[in-house]
């Protein structure tokens, strides 16, 4: 009979929360990176220009259609092989969470991009026209008005996107990274397979504690956002 000791979940937390920073550093940059490769694909597919507007629109396309660890695969097993055979480059002693870096940013980008172009379509085009008739340049015009406004319109589904980063950058133990899920399977493997219940649920707290923590910082931000436009 399994039983089940949540004494253990408790002694188990403290190993987990050392591997935190680590999972956070991949967020981090991810979210960093991937927002500015996301905004250039936005910019792409709003273009007047089809070339850039059919290499963004099919890149998104293929990222979001490749399942997260089938392009962890592809990255970390695929690119340096790919890189020796084009240039000649050896990457094969690269850390193992620039790989799990590189294929969150690709996916990442891919997914904030549309965030990114369905606020900006949302916010009228009217919007557009007062600031260049009150002679504002359409820089000016983006950065203070536009932008703002889209921003706010965007951060809940900017949300759901880093919460999903946050789920798919789960999957870099299958490469060996020592994250929170990695460091998780580092105490199974320790206990010899006991505990493993317990352990998934220490994992489990620390990801819904940084999720509660991403969500209200998101509505406080969207609610002080909200106060500022109506002000």
């Amino acid at each position: 009979m399994v039983t089940y000791d949540f004494a253990r979940v408790l002694k188990f937390l403290p190993d987990l929360w050392r591997a935190l920073p680590m999972t956070l550093w991949i967020m981090i940059l991810t979210g960093l990176i991937g927002s500015g490769l996301g905004l250039l694909l936005a910019w792409a597919q709003l273009a007047e220009e089809k070339t850039f507007a059919g290499l963004a629109k099919g890149y998104i396309f293929v990222l979001r259609c490749t399942p997260p660890i089938v392009l962890l695969f592809l990255v970390f097993y695929g690119l340096p092989k790919l890189l020796e055979w084009w240039l000649g480059l050896d990457i094969n002693a690269w850390s193992r969470s620039i790989f799990v870096l590189i294929t969150m940013v690709l996916l990442f980008a891919a997914l904030i991009a549309e965030v990114f172009k369905s606020a900006y379509e949302a916010v009228p085009k009217g919007q557009l026209e007062a600031g260049l008739s009150i002679g504002l340049r359409p820089g000016q015009v983006f950065y203070r008005i536009i932008f703002p406004q889209a921003f706010r319109l965007a951060l809940p589904n900017m949300t759901t996107a880093i919460l999903n980063l946050m789920r798919d950058a789960a999957l870099a133990y299958t490469v060996g990274l020592v994250d929170v899920m990695g460091a998780g399977n580092l105490l199974i493997s320790r206990n010899l397979g006991n505990y493993s219940l317990e352990t998934y649920t220490a994992v489990a707290l620390i990801y819904w504690a940084l999720a509660l923590l991403i969500s209200l910082l998101s509505q406080l931000l969207e609610k002080s956002l909200t106060i500022k436009e109506r002000s």
